[in-house]
């Protein structure tokens, strides 16, 4: 095993309560998926949740090398927490295959945030 790629992001969280506030639903159904958006909503402030779910895809993105695109969609790098709690992430659609393609077994996500920012970083682990 081996490291494929390595991604950081930072998130304000103003920016995402920004567009939660301007664009409501449609904003965040575009970007997350159904167990992201049950998890956020869940909690006490969901932005921060929200903006952290939003820098870990940046960081995921960066790892295997593609950004946001054709490659990786926001909704094929989904945020899920094991049963531990860790996080976790899972890859979907355009992302999986090209993980699979490129021999990725899968990414180690890291998740931190306070009031003001989200963090993410994420390690594409290659199975060569």
């Amino acid at each position: 095993m081996g490291v494929f790629g390595i991604g950081i992001d930072l998130v304000e969280v103003a920016r995402i309560t920004a567009a939660i506030d301007k664009y409501g639903d449609a904003w965040a159904h575009k970007i997350f998926t159904d167990r992201e958006r049950g998890y956020c909503e869940k909690q006490h402030d969901s932005a921060i949740h929200y903006a952290a779910r939003f820098a870990a895809k940046e960081a995921a993105a960066k790892a295997l090398g593609t950004g946001i695109g054709k490659h990786a969609a926001l909704q094929d790098l989904e945020v899920h927490h094991d049963e531990n709690g860790t996080p976790q992430l899972l890859l979907h659609g355009a992302a999986k295959d090209f993980a699979k393609e490129r021999g990725i077994a899968h990414i180690l996500i890291s998740l931190t945030h306070t009031k003001d920012h989200a963090a993410a970083n994420a390690v594409a682990i290659s199975v060569s």
